[in-house]
């Protein structure tokens, strides 16, 4: 699966930002999808994670209620809603692809099997 994120840039803090990632190369539907992120001189953290069909999802806790993961199986998208933003939300982020079924099992980034190159999100105080 080739990932290609797309959607970042500066905005304010309280604002809204709605990357995409859009896929290519394999079945899309085959795949849960999780979106990861990592600030400056720290480690790639877990974001979100839609299941292959887009029933379920699941959050990291410093996001839930403000961020919102959805995926559209017919245009091979996957979306990061991001309101309510705040400076410590800045960082490169990175969509990525699981076979998996289980999603709460997917917060680690070792388990994802494919990547995108990340779009940049920063958040002015």
């Amino acid at each position: 699966v080739q990932l290609q994120a797309s959607g970042g840039g500066l905005v304010q803090a309280g604002g809204s930002l709605r990357l995409s990632c859009a896929a290519s190369g394999r079945t899309f539907s085959n795949y849960a999808m999780g979106w990861f992120r990592q600030a400056p001189g720290k480690e790639r953290e877990f974001v979100a994670v839609v299941r292959r069909s887009g029933g379920s999802t699941y959050y990291a806790d410093s996001v839930k209620g403000r961020f919102t993961i959805s995926r559209d199986n017919a245009k091979n998208t996957v979306y990061l809603q991001m309101n309510s933003l705040k400076p410590e939300d800045t960082a490169v982020y990175y969509c990525a692809a699981d076979p998996g079924l289980i999603i709460t099992s997917m917060t680690h980034a070792p388990a994802y099997d494919y990547w995108g190159q990340g779009t940049l999100v920063t958040v002015s105080s």
